[in-house]
């Protein structure tokens, strides 16, 4: 069998035959390179001296140490090892935060016991204040009730019986006039059941005020169905006008406030003459006995 009988089969073995003179050349060329032994790694050290003494020819170097190279670790245990790096890092990280979130909610609740302990003490404080503030209205009030009763009686000596108005020798209540001697000072306060002088009305109404006359007074109706002594402190300028009422005094039979609304407005409507040589505040009573239907 023959080869190579027409153009291009002979054109084809020269190419092939070009080719791979080539790929021969350049696997020369271009090859790996390596060398046989392998180049030897880290640094050679000479220590110097040698075996002869001193003058003679010099001794041999010594052979450098042959240092082995480190060895490269695998890829895979690379990437673990700076996974696990990482890893730790992200726990230390992750400890670091937890321990500061900790450290901010210890504060938080410190703070927040704080003010709750101070708002105890400021309430504390505040209801001590209050109770003292109390105390000391309290015993002013009382202070002020006890002068007024030692005052009422001072002034009072004794108690009418306002049951039997026909009775001339009662001190003004009732619907008959009663008189009691005067003594002392003719201005003298004037005492409900005692000395001084006392008128009665028709109208259940009487008073008592040394030196200054008969007053003028209007009458006012209560609101219910009561019946009952209404006794009526008062104290009279020199005008003759009633600065000052407190009914519910001592002698006062019935103390409903029905009772003691229209006694203190009759109180305040009497009137007597001016007079300039009367004292300043003269004190007397005024008392009503309220009837039922009255």
């Amino acid at each position: 069998m023959k080869y190579l009988q027409t153009k291009h089969e002979r054109n084809s073995a020269k190419i092939t035959a070009l080719i791979t003179l080539i790929l021969v050349l350049l696997l020369f060329v271009v090859g790996q390179n390596y060398m046989d032994p392998p180049e030897e790694f880290g640094v050679a050290i000479n220590f110097g001296g040698s075996s002869g003494g001193g003058g003679g020819a010099p001794a041999q170097a010594a052979a450098p140490t042959e240092t082995k190279p480190e060895e490269t670790k695998p890829e895979v245990e690379q990437q673990q090892e700076a996974a696990a790096a990482t890893s730790k890092e992200n726990v230390l990280t992750q400890d670091d935060e937890e321990a500061v979130l900790i450290k901010k909610q210890q504060e938080q609740a410190k703070k927040e016991s704080d003010a709750i302990a101070k708002a105890k003490a400021d309430k504390l404080a505040q209801e001590k204040a209050a109770k003292a503030a109390k105390a000391a209205a309290d015993a002013a009030e009382k202070k002020r009730q006890d002068d007024i009763k030692k005052a009422n009686d001072a002034l009072i000596n004794g108690i009418s019986n306002s049951e039997n108005p026909s009775d001339s020798n009662n001190d003004g209540p009732g619907n008959g006039p009663g008189n009691g001697p005067g003594t002392g000072n003719a201005y003298g306060p004037s005492n409900f059941g005692g000395s001084g002088q006392g008128n009665g009305n028709g109208d259940g109404v009487g008073y008592g005020l040394n030196g200054r006359g008969r007053p003028t007074n209007q009458i006012f109706k209560q609101d219910c169905n009561e019946a009952g002594l209404v006794v009526v402190r008062i104290e009279v300028d020199r005008s003759g006008k009633v600065v000052k009422a407190e009914p519910g005094v001592k002698g006062t039979k019935n103390t409903a406030e029905c009772l003691l609304i229209p006694a203190k407005k009759i109180a305040e409507s009497h009137k007597w003459k001016a007079d300039p040589k009367a004292p300043e505040r003269q004190i007397g009573y005024v008392s009503i006995n309220f009837k039922l239907g009255q």
